[in-house]
């Protein structure tokens, strides 16, 4: 069930809604005038969700590449990782 506050809950109990959002890594909803507004999350929390969106951007790239057959043999891949290792030491 979402936790939802109204932006008045935001303004008056703001250390009471950060030690939620800390303490349960939930996020918490402001309303604005009756209507959603915003979401309210830990830092901890973002970075979680912004890893995954990342994640997912490079699965979807990967599966278009391969679906367009943009694909190396393994032989190639080893070779280029190695380019990049030894460029990187440089």
């Amino acid at each position: 069930m979402p936790n939802i506050k109204s932006s008045t809950d935001l303004r008056n109990n703001y250390n009471d809604i950060s030690s939620f959002c800390h303490e349960t890594g939930e996020p918490i909803f402001i309303t604005k005038n009756g209507r959603g507004d915003l979401a309210v999350m830990s830092i901890d929390l973002f970075n979680k969700i912004m890893g995954k969106y990342e994640l997912y951007k490079l699965l979807e790239q990967s599966e278009y590449d391969f679906s367009n057959g943009r694909t190396l043999t393994f032989d190639d891949s080893i070779k280029s990782l190695r380019k990049e290792l030894k460029n990187e030491s440089l």
